[in-house]
């Protein structure tokens, strides 16, 4: 699931990713989302999925571009984002866990640049990063696969 606003440049990014993932051949079970900024109405998603993985951009002190896997269990876990989204993903998946969320919930956070200019493009250090995270995602549905687990992205 990607989540992030397009139309603030690279605060969207996971967006991009997902589109970009959507793209290649994906194992069966495999479902893509756009998630948008679409808060709470997610939730349900979530709950449905046997394993999540979420991909947004972060604003965590990290150089711009890092691509970082974490497996997120409450918001304190979650790294610091901008916040264009209807509700903090934080808050997301607090409800999720506190709902019993029982699938793992991997997080892919991309660092950008918390004062880029607003555009509706990724700039090319996030763009790169982009390709980053696709490849490290495909490898991971890949290699989750034969274990024959029902995967979200």
């Amino acid at each position: 699931m990607g989540l992030g606003n397009i139309i603030m440049g690279d605060e969207g990014i996971g967006v991009y990713v997902v589109k970009e993932i959507e793209k290649h051949t994906l194992p069966a079970g495999v479902e893509c989302m756009d998630g948008g900024t679409g808060g709470f109405v997610l939730l349900g998603s979530l709950q449905n999925a046997d394993h999540v993985i979420l991909i947004d951009a972060a604003a965590d002190g990290n150089e711009p571009g890092t691509v970082t896997r974490t497996t997120p269990r409450f918001s304190r876990d979650y790294p610091p984002t901008l916040t264009a989204h209807d509700i903090g993903i934080k808050d997301l998946l607090d409800a999720f866990y506190i709902q019993g969320g029982g699938p793992d919930v991997v997080l892919y956070a991309i660092t950008i640049d918390p004062k880029q200019p607003i555009r509706m493009s990724l700039s090319d250090e996030a763009a790169k990063a982009a390709e980053v995270a696709v490849a490290r995602i495909l490898a991971e549905l890949q290699n989750g696969s034969a274990a024959g687990e029902k995967k979200n992205a």
